[in-house]
């Protein structure tokens, strides 16, 4: 059948496909599958069809259990029903799981697997979600890829028609859901093929209707109750010789073929690998090099994993194997190892005793890895190999992390990558909502969609949103890329925020002769020697070719206010060389006129003039050598305990992976009041105060989302040792006495440059009708200065909180938030109830 390629994300993935089979869609999002359900609710939106030929109904719910609920009472109806979800929200769905299993109706769920929340909440992928819910009687179906999502939830459903047993269809959060990829998509007629139109009236035939009266899920007495369990069998029984089958017309309609357990490395291996997930790509790819270096090893990926088939399993096992290991992405604490391990072992086991085995039972040990999207990288996958090529290898192992308490982690060899000739590698960093991921996405939609090339896009996301470093991972190349880890080497760099410049090794990841590229507000004579010393060494070493521009210059005078990614995405396509740039300012400008066509040719225009002024002012900055004085400048400023130097400080700067376990606290319990220690420096304008024209109303301090803006009534006296610059007047009101003063500091070092303040303050400048009483202004000149004010600001004693009437703005903004500098994104608008909670009753609340 005729196929077509895009270059799409898994979550989109799955999302077409389940809107597609599916009659009823109920959902309620959870990150990250909450695309999937944002997708079904845009098609629907657009009225698209099923092949069916009907339009899906798409409910949102108000919790994970209604979302099951619903799915258990349109499936009790004979409609095919679907939904999206992920770790606690999978949890929730438990008690219709088992409905749904024990009554035999057919169903997929899409699962985005995420860890469960125990010592602490994470987003991150691993499988604790899906291993809870592995007794529930639903199948398992899991797949590796953006490709095999696709695929498998076409697969899921057809299988699950077939053999009465719902599906869980999972894979990696994030690490595929939201990884894009270069497919090849399913049509309509493949759909159709697979989903069996005599199966599909058999489900509907088994509905609650009052035409054919009947009683489903009734209560059951010790009598017969057991033997119900039982009684369904046969159906788990014939259910992986189903999905084989499913599998098979698959591979006859499209050409790509899957097995239960897939094979990959030498047909004489004597060290095996088995997992799931993810980590499959990362271990397939590096089998075949170790492969081709001479090494007899191989790794067994787990397709099916409920019901879990021995058959098929002992049979997909080369014969030569003397030992294995079982990698689990998940924990299950006081357990005598991991699901996969104990099933491998049973498995093993139980084919040994039966006699079909076939071989002498190899060694086999467990380990975990993974957890919480923790990266798995070939050298981790190497050092499993080496561990199993040792006469006592270590069981129960960890692989990713130093664990320096019970001594479970194996050591790896950093240095250790794969080649990757042919492919192109690029790293971006960027501040959240500047656009550098979006036009990311756009860039590998252009190459992947419109060249040969395949593109690989992988998007790291700091927990504070949009106020924090995004880093996008870009490959390109003439094969699949597997490469399901983050670039360890790069070709090209790009940074879009100078200020990380300052504080972080951005370069450590440039191979030599890389080409980097800085937006900076300095010119070229400047902007060298204002690089800290370590910077201007590394691009000397590496010779790495440096490229420049002030791109927030280039957006504001084309009208774009802050958002520079068409003019930083025009200098990546100009100077990396990834295509000719001639075709590559013709392929942005298509790509400008389809993403902003509908909003008018006034904007596509405005795009179109910041790509010519892109051209206009990119240049490149000739290297003189290391002689800066400037040092990088501290992660962490002001006076901290040990935790925060040894623990904090190595989060901050991207060194959470060499904290050992010993430094982490066993029961979540963390200190508090550590973002005071993080000056992040990411707003590129702050509030200014002006005090003659100040009415003292206190709203900017109210409205502040980071509580970066401050204000205290304090004896003038105590403004003696006040730095240079520190501003006051006469307070107003007559509960003040004549010698206080009214004080307002900002934290120019933890403002986000929201500019709420501004918009709130109603004082006006009387000589210049444009100001206020506080307005934004450049933030680079004021930092030392207003390091300094905010520091003594700081030692000022507060006002007592017996003389302020707490129920007025003004004077309840005297008191001190006990919420400060969150990770919010900028302009907030919880924040600030939060943190008037806390100046009003933080001394004796208690926050769950």
């Amino acid at each position: 059948m005729n196929s077509t390629t895009d270059t799409i994300d898994a979550n989109e993935a799955v999302a077409r496909i389940a809107y597609k089979l599916s009659e009823v869609i109920a959902i309620y999002p959870i990150t990250p599958s909450s695309p999937m359900g944002e997708l079904s609710d845009a098609y629907h939106a657009r009225h698209e069809k099923n092949i069916f030929g009907t339009v899906p109904d798409v409910m949102e719910m108000q919790s994970e259990g209604g979302a099951s609920g619903t799915v258990h009472g349109a499936l009790q109806s004979g409609a095919l029903t679907t939904t999206f979800t992920a770790s606690q929200g999978l949890l929730l769905m438990i008690p219709n799981m088992y409905k749904i299993a024990g009554e035999l109706t057919p169903a997929v769920f899409h699962v985005a697997a995420r860890s469960i929340a125990a010592q602490a909440l994470s987003i991150f992928a691993d499988h604790s979600d899906v291993m809870a819910v592995r007794q529930t009687g639903f199948g398992m179906l899991c797949s590796n890829s953006v490709q095999e999502a696709h695929d498998f939830a076409l697969i899921a459903q057809a299988a699950t028609l077939e053999s009465r047993i719902p599906f869980v269809h999972f894979f990696d959060g994030f690490r595929t859901s939201h990884e894009i990829n270069k497919i090849t998509l399913l049509n309509d007629d493949t759909l159709k093929a697979m989903i069996d139109g005599q199966l599909l009236k058999a489900h509907r035939s088994r509905a609650l209707t009052p035409d054919n009266p009947f009683i489903r899920g009734t209560a059951q007495n010790p009598d017969v109750y057991f033997q119900g369990r039982e009684s369904v069998n046969r159906y788990y029984d014939a259910a992986a010789g189903i999905v084989e089958s499913a599998m098979k017309r698959f591979e006859s309609l499209t050409g790509r073929g899957y097995r239960l357990f897939d094979y990959v490395g030498a047909p004489d291996a004597e060290r095996l690998i088995v997992l799931m997930g993810s980590g499959a790509e990362c271990a397939h790819e590096s089998v075949e090099y170790l492969v081709s270096q001479g090494e007899k090893v191989g790794v067994l990926k787990v397709r099916l994993y409920r019901p879990f088939s021995l058959s098929h399993f002992v049979a997909a096992l080369p014969p030569t194997i003397r030992s294995v290991a079982v990698l689990d992405r998940t924990k299950e604490p006081g357990s005598f190892g991991e699901p996969l391990y104990l099933d491998v072992m049973s498995a093993l086991g139980e084919a040994s005793m039966n006699g079909s085995l076939g071989f002498a039972m190899p060694r086999v040990i467990g380990g975990r890895y993974g957890l919480s999207s923790k990266e798995f990288t070939p050298a981790m996958l190497k050092a499993v190999f080496d561990e199993l090529a040792k006469p006592a290898p270590k069981n129960r192992f960890t692989i990713g992390i130093i664990d320096d308490l019970t001594h479970t982690s194996l050591e790896w060899d950093e240095t250790f990558t794969l080649p990757s000739e042919g492919t192109f590698e690029a790293i971006f960093y960027g501040l959240g909502s500047d656009g550098t991921v979006g036009a990311n996405k756009n860039s590998i939609k252009i190459i992947g969609t419109e060249t040969p090339s395949y593109a690989q896009g992988y998007f790291v996301y700091d927990s504070k949103k949009s106020g924090s470093m995004t880093i996008s991972h870009l490959r390109f190349g003439p094969r699949e890329i597997r490469k399901t880890y983050l670039i360890q080497k790069a070709d090209f760099i790009a940074c879009h925020q100078s200020v990380f410049m300052e504080k972080f090794d951005i370069l450590s990841h440039a191979k030599e002769g890389a080409v980097f590229l800085l937006n900076s507000p300095f010119g070229a004579d400047e902007l060298y020697r204002r690089l800290p010393r370590r910077v201007q060494e590394q691009l000397t070493l590496k010779k790495i070719r440096m490229f420049a521009i002030d791109g927030y210059r280039v957006a504001r005078e084309n009208e774009m206010g802050n958002r520079i990614n068409t003019v930083m995405q025009t200098c990546f396509f100009a100077i990396s060389g990834v295509l000719p740039r001639e075709e590559a300012i013709k392929k942005i400008k298509e790509s400008i006129h389809k993403s902003y066509g509908k909003k008018g040719e006034a904007i596509v225009r405005k795009n179109y003039a910041a790509v010519d002024a892109t051209l206009a002012n990119l240049f490149e900055v000739p290297l003189t050598g290391a002689d800066s004085s400037i040092a990088m400048e501290p992660l962490l400023k002001g006076s901290f305990d040990s935790f925060v130097a040894d623990v904090t400080a190595r989060l901050v700067a991207g060194e959470g992976d060499r904290v050992p376990v010993s430094m982490i606290p066993e029961d979540g319990t963390w200190p508090s009041g550590t973002t005071q220690y993080e000056k992040r420096n990411i707003a590129l304008e702050v509030p200014f105060w002006d005090p003659q024209s100040c009415i003292q109303c206190n709203k900017c301090v109210l409205v502040c989302p980071h509580a970066v803006i401050r204000t205290g009534i304090v004896d003038e006296p105590a403004l003696a040792e006040a730095p240079e610059g520190f501003a006051s007047v006469q307070a107003k009101g007559k509960e003040f006495g004549d010698t206080e003063r009214f004080v307002l500091q900002v934290s120019v070092e933890d403002c986000t440059g929201c500019a709420l303040c501004v918009e709130m303050c109603p004082a006006k400048n009387k000589s210049q009708a444009n100001l206020k009483a506080i307005n934004m202004v450049p933030q680079y000149p004021l930092r030392d200065s207003g390091s300094r004010q905010w520091a003594f600001f700081t030692s000022l004693s507060l006002i007592d909180r017996s003389r302020l009437e707490q129920s007025k703005v003004k004077e309840s903004q005297f008191l001190e938030p006990l919420f400060e500098f969150s990770g919010a994104c900028p302009g907030c608008g919880e924040t600030p109830y939060i943190k008037l909670a806390s100046q009003l009753f933080g001394d004796r609340m208690i926050i769950a």
